[in-house]
Formats: structure tokens, sequence, C-alpha cells
């Protein structure tokens, strides 16, 4: 808080009319430098408003310039509101989509925006920067002001096999690919956008070892990307295990073990 900002004892009149224009928009979270032409209103002083309201327990300040009101909690919502070109992703995708009982303690956030980890009403919030090229397979849930974006489901998958660092545990990632409804269409057209072979080869492998009979398209496409490296079937395990030579893949993780994770129960 500013030292030449006043706080008033009370509501003044502008607080006042600020908060019902809030309702009457109703608006639940908003941006500073965009919220007057969200009201068709101006005021005098906003910043003293604004920090009033927060003193008096009427808004919450999400970040600097963002606010919310105090009882509004959607987490997702107000993530995502404060990255550019932003949608929940990673593990916290995983565990909303039903792929994962494992519930994770930070809120993944998949973003074009270079910004900083934070926290909200007390969640940690990891901001992953990704490049354009990767932004793509969104998909939106809620309604009006709770509507926030979310990878789907192949694009989920995709992302935690490429950082298996904010997908949670390797052995829950397996039994998600093994379990999730996927299709050939999205997984072809979503490994072309990354453009990463080592991903693209792994996917391949585990579609030919769970779902042979229905993404045969996508093992197709995925045996035709095959280069001459070997890659890890897990990307943070050790040089070690069995080398797959179809699918220029080691698994350091064992082919038994991988069957054994899609048939876990965590």
């Amino acid at each position: 808080m500013a030292d030449s900002v006043y706080i008033s004892k009370n509501l003044d009149a502008n607080q006042l009319q600020f908060m019902k224009l809030l309702e009457a928009h109703e608006l639940l979270y908003f941006n500073m430098q965009a919220i007057e032409e969200q009201l068709n209103q101006k005021f005098e002083n906003l910043n003293e408003i604004l920090e009033n309201l927060v003193d008096k327990e009427l808004l919450v300040r999400i970040e600097r310039g963002v606010y919310a009101l105090s009882n509004y909690t959607n987490i997702n919502v107000l993530a995502t509101f404060t990255a550019k070109n932003s949608a929940i992703a990673y593990w916290s995708a995983l565990h909303y989509h039903g792929l994962t009982e494992r519930f994770p303690n930070t809120v993944f956030v998949k973003t074009t925006q270079r910004k900083r980890s934070t926290e909200i009403l007390g969640t940690s919030i990891k901001f992953v920067t990704v490049k354009e090229n990767k932004n793509t397979g969104t998909t939106q849930e809620g309604y009006g002001d709770n509507r926030f974006s979310i990878t789907d489901v192949e694009m989920t998958l995709v992302d935690c096999f490429d950082q298996t660092r904010y997908a949670g545990d390797f052995a829950d990632l397996i039994k998600a690919f093994a379990t999730a409804n996927i299709t050939n269409n999205k997984l072809i057209e979503y490994t072309k956008a990354y453009n990463n072979i080592a991903v693209t080869k792994r996917l391949g492998f585990l579609a030919e070892v769970f779902h042979a009979n229905r993404l045969n398209s996508f093992i197709n496409y995925a045996k035709a990307q095959v280069n001459k490296k070997y890659s890890l079937i897990d990307a943070g395990g050790l040089q070690q295990g069995e080398f797959v030579s179809d699918w220029k893949l080691r698994l350091n993780v064992s082919y038994n073990d991988l069957l054994q994770m899609a048939q876990n129960d965590y």
C-alpha cells in the first residue's frame, strides 16, 4: 500500500459506488487498467478506492493491478487470468480430467508469457513458459466469469511426457496414458506441433503397448518419425535398461513394470 493513500474508517460514496458497479456488471475479478472501461465510469482516485476496499476486505489483491471479490476463490480462473495466452496444464490438467487421483498442491499453468511462480489465495502457482507452437490443444471449462482454459486430454499427455517434472509421478503418468480416451488425429496434430521426436517415440511406443487397435494411425505416424538416436522411455531416469530398436527407445523402466504401472491403484 502506498504511504500517500488515505484509508477511510468507513466506506465512502466512491467506494460504495465502485462495489455497486461491480455487482451491476457481475464482475468477480478485474484488472485495474481495464476496469473503468468495463464499468463505463471514471474515478478520480481509483488506486485509493481499491486500496480502501482491500483494507476493508471487500476486495483481495491477486497480484499488482489484479483484484477479485473477497469471496471469490476459483484458483483456476484467477491463475489463468493473470497470464497471457495461458491454460491450466500438466499435473493440474491430469487431475482435472480424472486421469490421476493424486491431487497436486501446486496449480500448473502453461503460458507464452514469462512469469514468475507465485501464490494466489494461499495456493502455489507454477507458470511454465512455452513457445507459441506448444500453445495449442486447449478447451474451455466453466461458464461466464468462471470460464477458464485448460489443455485437453491429448495435449495434457503430450505436455506431461515433454516435461515429466511437472506431471507428478511417472507411474501415474503411464496409468493416465493407458486409461485415457485419446484420438489419433489430436495426437498426430499435437506431436507435429511440438516437433519433439523423443516425445513422439515415447507416445508411439506406449500407444502400441496400450492402445494398439484404437491408435493405429498415430502409431504409424510416430514410427515414421523415428530417428537413429536412442531416447529413454522415462526422460528423468537413469541410462539403463533394454533397447527397443523399432522405436529407438531404451526402457529404463521395464516393459513389465510399465504394464504393472497401468494396472496399479494408488
